[in-house]
C-alpha cells in the first residue's frame, strides 16, 4: 500500500496542505498569465510618451572650445513642463483642450538644450500630477521595463520608463511627495529630487508650490551628475516672495491642542525665520462663503449640530475615510 493511500482524509491538516498546494498553483498560473499579457501588450516605446517633439540643441562652440557637457545625450520631459508652441497637457486631455499653447520654453529645458542635449518628447504622468502609481486612464499606463506586470510608479512614471527602457539618456520630472523617487525605485533607475527652490520652476505647472521640486532620472550615475551640474548652476531669476502663516480659527474646534498654545509655538518659530510675516487669523468658513458663492449656503449650515456632529467635523471624517480607502486601493494595485 502506498504512502498516499495511508493518508487519513478525515484529518483536517491533510486538507489544509492540499488547499495550500492548490492555492500556490493558482497563484503561479495567474502570475504567469499576467506576465504573458504584459509582455504581449508592450508597445514599441513602452507607452512612455504622450507626445513626440524634437528640440535640437544649441550650436556647439567652435574649436578649440570644449564640447558642451551634455553633447550627444537625449532626454524627455514630463507633461507638466512647457515647450514653446505646444500645449502643456498636465496628463489630462481636458486640461489640454482648455488651455493655450505655451509662449516660452521652461528654463530647465532651455538650460539643457544650451548644454548640447536633445529633447525628444513629453512623457505620460498621473493626471494633474495627483497620484504615485503612474496610471493614466486617458493615455494608458506606461509599461515598467523591469517588471512588465507591475506599475511603473508616478507621477513621473513616463519619464522613469523612458529612461529604464533606454529610449533616452535621462528625463526630467517633478517631485512633490515622491513623484521622482517612487518611479525611479519601481523602474530600477537613478532618481534625484533637488531641494525645494534649488532649480528654477519657471515654465513648470505646479501641483503644490510649497512642495514641488524639479528632478531628473538616469540609468548612469555619471549622466545624473552631469545633468545636475547644469541645472543646479542656473542663476535664480524668480522674485523672492514674502510668506505668511494663516491660522484658521474656526478649524481649531477639531483640534485637541489648545489654539493659544499652537499660536504661541508658531509665532516663536516664525521669529527665527527670514521672509515671514506675523501670522494672520481668519475664519475659514467665512472666507469660503465670501470667495466661493456656490458654497455659501453649505458653509452657513456648518454650525448646525446634527446628531451631535457639526458639518465641519463630518467633512473631516469623510476626508480621512477617503484617504484610507485610496491608500488601500493603491497598495492593492502595487501588489498586483
Amino acid at each position: 500500500m502506498t504512502k498516499l493511500s495511508k493518508l487519513n482524509v478525515s484529518n483536517p491538516k491533510v486538507w489544509v496542505v492540499i488547499g495550500v498546494g492548490v492555492a500556490g498553483i493558482l497563484i503561479l498560473a495567474e502570475v504567469n498569465r499576467r506576465r504573458l499579457k504584459a509582455r504581449n501588450s508592450i508597445k514599441q516605446d513602452y507607452g512612455a510618451f504622450i507626445e513626440r517633439v524634437e528640440l535640437l540643441p544649441f550650436p556647439q562652440p567652435p574649436p578649440p572650445a570644449a564640447r558642451l557637457s551634455l553633447s550627444g545625450l537625449t532626454f524627455a520631459i514630463k507633461d507638466n513642463i512647457d515647450v514653446k508652441e505646444y500645449v502643456t497637457g498636465f496628463g489630462s486631455p481636458e486640461w489640454k483642450r482648455t488651455h493655450e499653447v505655451a509662449t516660452k520654453t521652461a528654463v530647465v529645458v532651455t538650460a539643457l538644450l544650451k548644454n548640447g542635449s536633445t529633447c525628444v518628447g513629453k512623457t505620460i504622468m498621473d493626471e494633474l500630477g495627483l497620484g504615485f502609481t503612474g496610471e493614466n486612464v486617458h493615455y494608458g499606463t506606461p509599461t515598467n521595463p523591469k517588471l512588465p506586470s507591475h506599475i511603473p510608479g508616478g507621477s513621473s512614471g513616463g519619464s522613469a520608463v523612458a529612461v529604464a527602457a533606454e529610449l533616452v539618456d535621462f528625463a526630467l520630472g517633478t517631485d512633490t511627495t515622491g513623484c521622482i523617487r517612487v518611479p525611479a525605485a519601481f523602474c530600477g533607475v537613478f532618481g534625484f529630487r533637488s531641494s525645494h527652490g534649488a532649480v528654477s520652476s519657471i515654465g513648470v505647472l505646479p501641483v503644490s508650490q510649497s512642495l514641488d521640486s524639479i528632478g531628473w532620472l538616469a540609468r548612469d550615475p555619471s549622466v545624473l551628475h552631469r545633468v545636475g551640474h547644469v541645472l543646479l548652476q542656473i542663476p535664480s531669476v524668480e522674485p523672492k516672495r514674502t510668506r505668511c502663516f494663516v491660522i484658521a480659527d474656526d478649524l481649531f474646534q477639531l483640534c485637541k491642542v489648545p489654539k493659544q498654545k499652537t499660536v504661541y509655538v508658531v509665532t516663536k518659530v516664525i521669529e527665527k525665520l527670514s521672509g515671514y510675516q506675523t501670522p494672520k487669523h481668519l475664519n475659514l468658513g467665512h472666507y469660503i462663503a465670501s470667495n466661493v458663492p456656490s458654497l455659501k449656503g453649505f458653509i452657513e449650515q456648518s454650525t448646525i449640530q446634527q446628531n451631535g456632529m457639526s458639518t465641519l467635523r463630518a467633512l473631516s471624517s469623510v476626508m480621512f475615510l477617503l484617504q484610507r480607502s485610496c491608500t488601500y486601493h493603491t497598495l492593492n494595485i502595487g501588489r498586483d
